[in-house]
């Protein structure tokens, strides 16, 4: 049975008490989790890029220098989009003390952009669209552009579950890599039968899925050590990681797919 949650607090309360034993979570957020003791692993990922840099229609922007002063929501302080944001900055040197930074959940993002409630934001699909689509926002930086393979979330599985239950992980895993490159391949196919599960239009997961075609790719899910140190190492200097994570320990590998 799965559930869908649409802010990241409830979720980790969820993960936290264990009535859920695997999920898609922010990749820095589950090193933290794991850092304080939910025995949770990463076993794969659900997709790369398809994360943007949302500015309004009407924004002069044309890069993070043109922010400064302005109001940025993220989907959290541990997505891997607030460390990539803050590794930009640095990249176009832009202090972080210089922008504000607001939490949001994504699907308040396109709205709160189109009242000016906030001047920008950084989410993962289809949030980034919907304002697109709407005519309120337009892309300032796509993620595959700023990191590419960028990763936003991963399956994270509690290890009560893959000790008792390794079969259901493993057919878990082998279900997400067939279902992603299916979905390469019908992309339009994937929106009709998605749409219905994420209560989004069918015609916003098109646009998601088709412009660019790039925009998000759904191959290459095997999270790479080095990526994963990398992201680490970002979450440290952030300061919501006290230490970098024993990446051996932090990966399960026992269930991905022959290449």
């Amino acid at each position: 049975m799965s559930r869908r949650f649409s802010d990241f607090p409830t979720m980790v309360e969820t993960i936290r008490a264990g009535r859920i034993r695997a999920a898609f979570v922010l990749v820095p957020l589950a090193m933290a989790l794991r850092e304080q003791g939910v025995p949770i692993k990463i076993a794969y990922l659900g997709h790369r890029d398809g994360s943007q840099i949302m500015v309004a229609r009407s924004s002069p922007a044309r890069s993070l220098r043109d922010l400064r002063g302005k109001k940025f929501a993220i989907p959290s302080r541990f997505s891997n989009q607030y460390l990539v944001l803050l590794k930009l900055l640095e990249d176009e040197g832009v202090s972080a003390s210089e922008m504000s930074f607001v939490e949001l959940p994504p699907p308040d993002m396109p709205g709160a952009l189109g009242t000016g409630a906030i001047d920008a934001y950084f989410v993962g699909e289809p949030f980034a669209a919907k304002a697109e689509v709407a005519g309120t926002g337009r892309v300032l930086y796509y993620a595959k552009d700023v990191w590419p393979r960028f990763i936003s979330c991963a399956l994270v599985v509690h290890e009560d579950l893959l000790r008792e239950r390794p079969e259901a992980v493993r057919d878990l895993v082998r279900g997400i890599a067939a279902s992603g490159e299916w979905a390469e391949t019908h992309r339009e196919e994937a929106a009709a039968r998605v749409a219905p599960y994420f209560r989004q239009d069918e015609s916003l997961l098109r646009y998601v899925l088709t412009q660019p075609p790039d925009r998000v790719s759904y191959r290459g899910l095997v999270p790479e050590e080095a990526e994963i140190r990398t992201i680490g190492r970002y979450a440290v200097q952030a300061g919501i990681l006290r230490r970098e994570p024993e990446v051996g320990q932090l990966l399960e590998r026992r269930f991905l797919p022959a290449p």
